[in-house]
C-alpha cells in the first residue's frame, strides 16, 4: 500500500505552483499593465466591484497603497471610482468595459500558455493533472466554506 506524505507534495506543489504562475505571467507583459494593478483589475472584473479597502484586503495591501493602485488604474482609463450606494463617504471600484477587455484578453492569452504546455503531456499524465486539478479546485472550495463558517 502506497502513503502519501502531505507535507512532501506540498512542497512539490508550492514550487510548482509558483513556476506555473510565472510561466503564466509571461503573457502579462504584453498587456503593459503593472502586475499590482492586474492583480486589483482581475478581482474588479472576475469579482465584482469594491471599495478600496476590499481589495486591499483581498490583495493583502494597505489601504493607502491600494488608493495607488487604484489611482493608476483611474489615468489608465481601466477602473472608475463611483459613490458608494450607502456610504457617502466611501466609494466603490468599478472595472471599465477597457480593463474588462484587457482582463479577458489576459486570461486567454495565460490559458493558452498553460495550454501549450499541457498539449506536449502524455494523455496519462494530462488526465492525472485533470483529476489534480479538480481535487485541489474542491478542497479549495471547502476551504472557503469553512473560512465563511455557518
Amino acid at each position: 500500500m502506497q502513503t502519501h506524505d502531505a507535507s512532501a507534495i506540498a512542497f512539490e506543489l508550492n514550487s510548482v505552483a509558483i513556476h506555473l504562475v510565472r510561466l503564466a505571467r509571461t503573457a502579462d507583459k504584453e498587456l503593459h499593465v503593472p502586475p499590482g494593478q492586474l492583480s486589483a483589475l482581475s478581482v474588479l472584473v472576475f469579482g465584482g466591484q469594491r471599495t478600496v479597502t476590499e481589495l486591499a484586503v483581498t490583495e493583502q495591501v494597505t489601504s493607502p497603497t491600494m488608493t495607488r493602485i487604484v489611482d493608476g488604474l483611474e489615468r489608465a482609463g481601466l477602473a472608475r471610482r463611483h459613490s458608494h450606494p450607502g456610504d457617502r463617504r466611501s466609494s466603490v471600484v468599478r472595472a471599465t468595459a477597457k480593463g474588462r477587455r484587457i482582463m479577458e484578453r489576459g486570461r486567454r492569452q495565460r490559458v493558452e500558455t498553460i495550454a501549450s504546455l499541457l498539449e506536449r503531456m502524455p494523455a496519462r499524465d494530462l488526465g492525472a493533472v485533470e483529476c489534480a486539478a479538480n481535487a485541489l479546485a474542491r478542497a479549495l472550495a471547502q476551504h472557503s466554506l469553512n473560512r465563511e463558517g455557518p
